[in-house]
Parts: structure tokens; C-alpha cells; sequence
């Protein structure tokens, strides 16, 4: 494998795998505000609650809600990937991270949510903001702010020449 193609091939890893850990950020944050009443249901349950099939539906509570977020894992690993095939200009201006996540959000409720017809009934403005928060913090850890690549972080000057 040529240097380019492996360049190629550990960006994309590292861009499932900042996907794949927003994902699971996103539930920490869906866990502790659910289990405190401010978000009643999520979106990839009420997806899961009134789409899947029947053997699924049929499961215990606990093994529908892993697969759930596994679910929701994987798709937070692909949206990842999405995110990495971007314009390089566009992805390392700093706040574009956060407007990926919420952008990603956006169109899960105009287009998505009706598609599937899961819109919550009344979900509270609180909860829509807990939402749209938790979506901002999958795309903070998209973009690697968190933890940015050594390459993104050297000064210009710094940098190994290109080969």
C-alpha cells in the first residue's frame, strides 16, 4: 500500500471512529437526561419502537435498547465518514463541527421523522434543545476538536514535507 493510500485509509478509520465515539457521547448525554425526565423518547427508539420487526419488537427491553444503540452507533460511525469526505477547507473551520451535527439533526426532523412518521406527538422545547446540544457534541468529536490530529495542530512551518 503506497503512503498516499494509507494516509487515505487511517483518515477514514479515524473518521468512523470519531463518528462511532459522537455516537455513543450523544447517548451518555441522552442517558443522563433521560433518566432525569428531560427527553422522554429518542429518535432512533421511536424509529426502533414503531418500524422495527416483529422478532425485534418481540425482544426484552434491555436487548432492544442495545440494539438500538447499536444502531445509532453505526450510523454515527457512517455520518463520520460523511463528514470526512468533505472540502478540507470547510472542515477546519472550527465551527463547522458543531453546525455538521446540528445540520445532521435538521434533517433527520424535516425530512426523515416525517418520512417514517416518528415525530413525538408534543416534545418539549427542553428536549429539542437537549437534542439539538447532543447533536453539537457529535460533531465537536467529529471534527476532532477534542482531540485533533498531530497534523492539524503543527504550525505550517512545523510540518513534514510532502512526498
Amino acid at each position: 500500500m503506497s503512503r498516499s493510500q494509507h494516509s487515505k485509509t487511517r483518515d477514514l478509520v479515524r473518521a468512523g471512529a470519531r463518528g462511532l465515539v459522537g455516537a455513543m457521547a450523544m447517548t451518555g448525554i441522552r442517558t443522563l437526561t433521560g433518566n432525569i425526565g428531560l427527553v422522554e423518547e429518542t429518535p432512533p427508539e421511536a424509529i426502533v419502537g414503531k418500524h422495527a420487526p416483529e422478532p425485534v419488537q418481540r425482544l426484552p427491553v434491555e436487548h432492544r435498547t442495545a440494539l438500538t444503540e447499536a444502531a445509532h452507533w453505526s450510523y454515527g460511525a457512517f455520518a463520520g465518514l460523511g463528514y470526512n469526505v468533505l472540502p478540507r477547507k470547510i472542515r477546519s473551520t472550527p465551527w463547522f463541527g458543531p453546525v455538521y451535527g446540528l445540520i445532521i439533526w435538521l434533517a433527520f426532523e424535516a425530512v426523515i421523522a416525517p418520512l417514517l412518521a416518528v415525530r413525538p406527538a408534543r416534545r418539549r422545547l427542553l428536549g429539542r434543545l437537549i437534542i439539538a446540544l447532543d447533536h453539537a457534541v457529535y460533531g465537536i468529536v467529529v471534527a476532532g476538536r477534542l482531540a485533533p490530529d498531530p497534523d492539524a495542530v503543527q504550525p505550517q512551518a512545523e510540518r513534514p514535507a510532502a512526498s
